[in-house]
């Protein structure tokens, strides 16, 4: 590391003529304070107290907040704990800004905020075949997990008063959504509108049913989601973001204000929206790329964004360098946007070129369909799969045969089940049988969502597992780099008329 930083400090001063040089100068320099940044929160995890009476059998007692909101599963509840007395013995409070994870019983339940006294005994959190639970959870700050622990409420309230009040806000949107429809429609509502996917982990009594009446094994609505290629419309992603600026612009556009003024009171509310979703960091990198995406298409500086992008991710980089390895949505994010503004030009231009515009606009009963917007959204969609398709199979084995499929019938579907959802759950909350009277359109949505998914899921060769080295991944991004790079070219030169 020394090494390079003197490399780096001697190609930016003493070839500061050669701007080549420089930026190489700058890159090194990047790298090595990324390094830095990487180790350094390694020795943290390293050097962290509570990960010191891991798997040691003795029983502690641990002073702390809930710090998150509680992730409610139908037989329990995880609590994300801020600790802030480790032992009884230790007086005051902690420097140190370390977590535990407690699973718990599900009754009585508790909210962000509340300051708990917890006894039990840490475990380090497992790795199973298939799945690193214990990366997944270091790149959150979380070493230590407690399981089944004695509990005492000692005070409420302690945390942020607003970040409260919006998460009071959406538990009544829920309770609108689960009250006005049955499952699985209420389930994929309240994974796309509010990221809650706690009531997506299991099968319900018709469907075991109705497995066994085949001879099958019932499988799990995010199992279906996997097969089908679809699981990315339950994740509050940058298409999430997307479709949610639309529909607010369209309304405040159509109530007569500015376009300019619609901008950023959208920007506004999609930050209320991401706080309300639990400011998970799936939802803060959706928020940070899409709302970087949409400012360069409201300043006609597109080709700046993937700047913009890259610049963010450093940015989030900085404040957590685990995000880089550990965290399989924060590649997916990037990736994703990366190819959106990149190849999502070129597949708009053939989608509309293809689509039968003409043809729409003049049936009565089409028309009123925003086609082009539809479309848009579609090509966005399958851009993004393509330039996430390498590392999801790099990372989880499998890949769908039937995505492009599935994503062609349902997604220009989202905007309305996002739309009617967002109404008339709002609704509800106010007045519920209006509400329950509202939510049929949506539930007639959802349920041929759910048809789509539940059929095309039955085909047995719907996926294929395929297992890659990350040799052939960078292959493969090589690949796609060249591709990509290619058809600008081409989409330059049909520009210039050549």
């Amino acid at each position: 590391m020394l090494a390079f930083l003197i490399l780096g400090i001697l190609f930016i001063s003493v070839l500061w003529p050669h701007k080549n040089f420089v930026v190489i100068g700058f890159c090194i320099l990047f790298l090595v304070s990324g390094i830095w940044q990487h180790q350094g929160a390694e020795l943290r995890s390293m050097k962290s107290e509570l990960r010191s009476f891991n798997d040691t059998g003795e029983t502690i007692t641990l002073i702390g907040v809930v710090f998150s909101e509680p992730d409610i599963r139908e037989k329990s509840q995880k609590l994300t704990i801020e600790i802030k007395q480790l032992n009884y013995y230790a007086a005051g409070s902690r420097s140190e800004k370390e977590k535990v994870l407690a699973t718990i019983n599900r009754y009585p339940e508790y909210q962000y905020g509340d300051k708990l006294k917890i006894t039990g005994k840490l475990e380090t959190p497992p790795v199973y075949e298939d799945f690193n639970y214990k990366d997944y959870l270091a790149k959150d700050g979380i070493y230590s997990v407690m399981d089944w622990p004695e509990i005492e409420l000692i005070e409420k309230n302690q945390e942020n008063f607003v970040y409260a009040k919006i998460l009071n806000f959406k538990n009544k949107l829920r309770e609108s959504i689960y009250q006005n429809l049955s499952p699985p429609q209420s389930s994929i509502l309240g994974a796309i509108i509010l990221g809650d996917k706690s009531r997506m982990s299991g099968c319900s009594q018709k469907e075991i049913e109705a497995a066994q009446e085949k001879g099958e094994e019932c499988l799990k609505l995010k199992e279906k989601l996997n097969i089908t290629g679809v699981r990315h419309i339950t994740a509050i992603s940058g298409m999430h973001i997307t479709i949610l600026s639309i529909i607010l612009m369209q309304i405040l556009i159509s109530l007569g204000l500015w376009r300019g003024q619609a901008f950023y009171i959208t920007l506004t509310l999609l930050i209320l929206f991401i706080v309300m979703v639990g400011l998970a960091p799936s939802a803060i990198r959706a928020g940070i790329m899409g709302g970087l995406f949409l400012l360069a298409q409201k300043i006609g500086r597109l080709s700046a964004a993937s700047r913009a992008i890259v610049f963010a991710c450093a940015g989030m980089l900085a404040v957590n360098p685990l995000l880089l390895r550990l965290d399989v949505g924060f590649q997916l994010s990037f990736l994703a946007v990366m190819g959106i503004i990149y190849l999502m030009p070129i597949f708009q231009y053939y989608f509309l070129k293809w689509l039968p515009i003409e043809w729409f606009q003049k049936c009565w009963w089409l028309s009123w369909l925003p086609i082009k917007t539809l479309g848009s959204l579609l090509a966005m969609t399958l851009v993004a799969q393509v330039f996430t398709l390498p590392i999801l199979i790099y990372n989880f084995g499998y890949f769908s045969l039937i995505a492009p499929i599935t994503n062609i019938l349902i997604v220009p579907l989202l905007p309305y089940i996002m739309g009617f959802g967002f109404i008339f759950s709002l609704v509800g909350i106010i007045f519920q049988p209006l509400g329950w009277i509202l939510s049929w359109p949506v539930w007639l949505l959802l349920s041929y969502l759910t048809k789509i998914i539940d059929w095309l899921s039955s085909i047995s060769w719907a996926f294929k597992t395929l297992e890659i080295s990350w040799i052939w991944l960078a292959i493969s991004y090589l690949i796609l780099g060249l591709i990509t790079w290619r058809l600008q070219e081409r989409q330059k030169l049909k520009f210039l008329n050549y």
